[in-house]
C-alpha cells in the first residue's frame, strides 16, 4: 500500500514564533521529523523575495515537497477577480518552487466573472490552484464551493479542492456531510481537529478533537496529500511532530 504524502502547514508551529524565526528553520524541523513537504504561509513571511530562495533550496536539499498557501481570495468583495493577488500569488508560488498553490474563491458570485480569464491564465503556467473552503460564508460552505465547482468546470477549469477538515464547524456546516459531497473534488487535505470553546471553536491536535476525524479522512480520497494543520507544541518538537506524521500514516493504513 502506498501511503499519500504527509507535510506540515508550518504555521502549526504558532504564527508568532514562525514570523520571529523565519519558516526556514522549521521546514527543517519537519524534514527531521519525517514529513514529506511542507506548506509554506504567505501571510508569516517577512521577506518573500529573500525566504521564498532560501526555502526552496532547502526543501531541494532535503527533498520535501512544496505547496505555497495565498491568504488571499481569487475574487474581491465586489465579485471580481482579483488578478493582482493572482499574480503575487503565482509569483510567490515560483519564487519556492511549489507546484501547487492554495487559495480561497473569496468574493465569488455564481455566474461571476473572470472564470475564462482565469482559466487563460492558468493555461500559461505550471501551477496548479488547490482551491480551499475557509471560514466564511462565501468560500467556506458546502452550497458555494459546490457552485463554484460546477460554474468551474463548465467553464474547463479543474481545480482540485483543499479540503480543511476543520473549517466547516466555524460556519456550523457538517464535515463529514462536505466529505461526502465533494470527495470527488478533493486534491489535497488539511487535517485539524477541533473544539468548541464557550466562545469560539479552536483549531487542536486531532486526538482532542470533538468531532469524526477519523470518519472525515476515511471519507476523502486515498491517496492524496495530507497536510498537518493544528497546533504542534512541546518541549520537543521534533519528537511531537514526528508523532503526529505517524498518527496519520496509521489511520491511512487501518482503512
Amino acid at each position: 500500500m502506498t501511503l499519500p504524502p504527509v507535510l506540515i502547514s508550518l504555521g502549526a508551529f504558532g504564527a508568532s514564533e514562525v514570523r520571529r524565526h523565519g519558516q526556514c528553520g522549521f521546514a527543517r524541523l519537519a524534514a527531521e521529523a519525517g514529513a514529506d513537504g511542507v506548506e509554506v504561509r504567505a501571510e508569516l513571511l517577512t521577506d518573500p523575495a529573500r525566504e521564498l530562495p532560501a526555502l526552496a533550496a532547502l526543501a531541494d536539499a532535503a527533498g520535501l515537497a512544496r505547496v505555497h498557501s495565498s491568504p488571499d481570495g481569487l475574487w474581491n468583495a465586489e465579485g471580481a477577480l482579483d488578478e493582482s493577488a493572482l499574480e503575487r500569488a503565482l509569483e510567490q508560488a515560483r519564487l519556492l518552487g511549489a507546484p501547487r498553490l492554495k487559495i480561497s474563491i473569496g468574493g465569488y458570485v455564481s455566474g461571476g466573472r473572470g472564470l475564462e480569464r482565469l482559466a487563460r491564465r492558468l493555461s500559461g503556467t505550471p501551477v496548479q490552484l488547490l482551491i480551499e473552503n475557509d471560514q466564511t460564508e462565501a468560500a467556506g460552505t458546502l452550497p458555494a464551493l459546490r457552485r463554484f465547482f460546477a460554474d468551474a468546470r463548465a467553464a474547463g477549469l479543474l481545480l482540485p479542492l483543499t479540503f480543511d477538515m476543520g473549517n466547516w464547524h466555524w460556519l456550523g456546516e457538517d464535515p463529514l456531510q462536505a466529505a461526502q459531497a465533494l470527495a470527488p473534488e478533493v486534491g489535497y487535505v488539511h487535517c485539524k481537529g477541533v473544539q468548541r470553546r464557550p466562545d469560539r471553536w479552536v483549531a487542536v491536535p486531532l486526538r482532542e478533537s470533538a468531532a469524526p476525524w477519523r470518519a472525515v479522512l476515511r471519507a476523502l480520497p486515498a491517496g492524496v496529500p495530507r497536510a498537518i494543520e493544528y497546533p504542534l507544541q512541546g518541549d520537543d518538537l521534533a519528537a511531537v511532530t514526528r508523532a503526529e506524521i505517524a498518527l496519520l500514516r496509521r489511520v491511512e493504513t487501518d482503512r
